[in-house]
């Protein structure tokens, strides 16, 4: 005589273990809520009894059980998740103590609905975590709230369990108020609503933008701890074979456990090291650090590089042009960077050119340019840009960037009006007080995928800077700079 407690998961055949199969198809008996039989009975044997007690009628379901079992029959109690967290196996052991009854427990473990959640989301859970559950049926509210505090001042994830109900409908914004006062407003926050059933929804946001309206009781909100990020990353292979023109992105929660974190923190080597503090450094002094990664990981560079935080307010950019510009650089659409000065292309980290075979060229030494300069009473790096163009038909295949002079960029700004120049992306941060600020100006309106400086400011460190920046955007998600310095 025995009785199996079996999680059968949060509702996908996929996740019911074998244990559990092999347990429904020993029993005689089934005893649970009628809503999860129908993910056990394909594997049922014929003749097998379904009963079931209804909702709330959990002790009546446990007295079933013994009932069934102790008049020598094999009986399987389920429910959903793991039956032993929030489900009947506490409940049946205390009243096998109640009885003291020779039934023989075997509990049987189940994926958890906040494991299932988790997984859908990323990897949340990977540190230290706790789980809570909004309902106050069995658990006086006070003592939910202590927990709750308990959870935010100790920098625990946190998944939450039952968050509403009907009936309870202001406790999760108690919850988050509770957060919001020990957390920063940038703490991730993951939620998923019928976690692998066929209405599944997936949201990732942070504790500030999280709105418990768009939660129900048949979601699992996870809260992350201080360490825990959002990762926007690719959602194509890493090395796509067909071009495309605007990859696509999902976000991952993320948790790091710290395995190689302090590798990680100190970098291969003491300049990574200083850089990767650094950039740690810059990004909680930002006014407004919550912006895309595309956008964060040039403006990191481009104040790392120049220590001046106005790089904030100038840093300009077509949507998406760092995520674009990669892919370009993956499938390799862009074959060479060609930059109107030479100091430009020296700042440019020779490591992430070689990994990724590309060319760097600068013009403004080029006999040939000095001879047409001469010629038309124009600016070498003007001449270096019609050059390039002559080189590389239509510019295709050529990612151009300015750091000084902007009677090149005006030039490159022409040539592509004109239709005798379709390049493949611009960095414009020329620098001066003479035409500067109207090249920038003439770039922006193109259909060419850019990143500019706006303003007088500029120079040849802030180009090969943000040039690095897209040659290095793999590393944005775990804020990782400097892996060619």
């Amino acid at each position: 005589m025995k009785i199996y407690v079996a999680g059968i998961g949060p509702g996908s055949p996929e996740d019911i273990t074998p244990a559990v199969l092999a347990a429904v198809k020993d029993s005689d008996v089934v005893v649970g809520y009628k809503y999860y039989f129908q993910f056990i009975t394909p594997y049922l044997k014929p003749g097998t009894e379904c009963v079931d007690t209804g909702m709330k009628k959990e002790r009546d379901r446990a007295e079933e059980a013994f009932r069934l079992a102790e008049s020598g029959k094999t009986v399987c109690v389920i429910s959903s998740g793991d039956a032993g967290i929030y489900g009947m196996t506490p409940l049946i052991y205390e009243m096998k103590r109640e009885r003291q009854s020779d039934i023989e427990i075997i509990p049987l473990p189940g994926i958890s609905a906040f494991q299932k959640a988790a997984s859908l989301l990323g990897a949340p859970m990977g540190h230290d975590f706790c789980v809570i559950s909004m309902s106050d049926l069995m658990t006086p509210w006070q003592v939910i709230e202590r927990r709750i505090k308990a959870a935010a001042m100790g920098d625990f994830i946190t998944a939450i369990y039952n968050p509403k109900s009907n009936g309870r409908y202001w406790q999760l914004h108690r919850l988050k108020e509770i957060f919001m006062q020990e957390r920063k407003p940038d703490t991730v926050v993951g939620y998923v609503r019928q976690a692998g059933r066929e209405d599944q929804e997936i949201k990732i946001t942070t504790l500030a933008e999280f709105d418990p309206e768009d939660v129900d009781m048949f979601t699992i909100v996870i809260i992350g701890n201080s360490q825990s990020y959002i990762w926007e990353t690719s959602s194509q292979n890493p090395k796509p074979t067909t071009p495309s023109p605007k990859p696509k992105t999902q976000n991952l929660f993320i948790t790091p456990r710290g395995y190689y974190r302090e590798q990680m923190e100190e970098g291969k080597n003491v300049g990574q090291s200083i850089m990767i503090k650094s950039f740690q450094t810059i990004r909680k002094e930002l006014r407004n650090p919550e912006i895309p990664s595309w956008k964060l990981w040039p403006m990191l560079h481009a104040i790392h590089t120049t220590a001046d935080f106005e790089m904030e307010r100038l840093l300009w950019m077509d949507d998406e042009a760092t995520s674009i510009l990669y892919d370009k650089v993956l499938t390799g659409q862009i074959k060479v960077i060609v930059t109107d000065v030479s100091m430009v292309a020296s700042g440019i980290r020779k490591g992430a050119l070689e990994r990724l075979g590309i060319e760097v060229r600068s013009y403004i030494n080029d006999p040939r340019g000095a001879e047409m300069a001469k010629a038309h009473n124009i600016t070498r790096a003007l001449a270096g840009i019609r050059l390039a163009v002559e080189d590389y038909p239509e510019g295709k295949g050529v990612l151009f960037a300015f750091g000084n002079a902007p009677t090149a960029l005006l030039e490159l700004c022409e040539l592509i009006r004109k239709g005798k120049c379709k390049p493949e992306g611009i960095i414009g941060a020329p620098v001066g007080f003479v035409h500067v600020e109207e090249s920038k100006h003439a770039a922006k309106p193109l259909s060419v995928p850019k990143i500019i400086i706006d303003g007088r400011k500029g120079g040849s460190n802030l180009a090969a800077t943000l040039v690095n920046s897209i040659l290095t955007y793999d590393d944005a998600g775990q804020l990782k700079p400097g892996r060619d310095v």
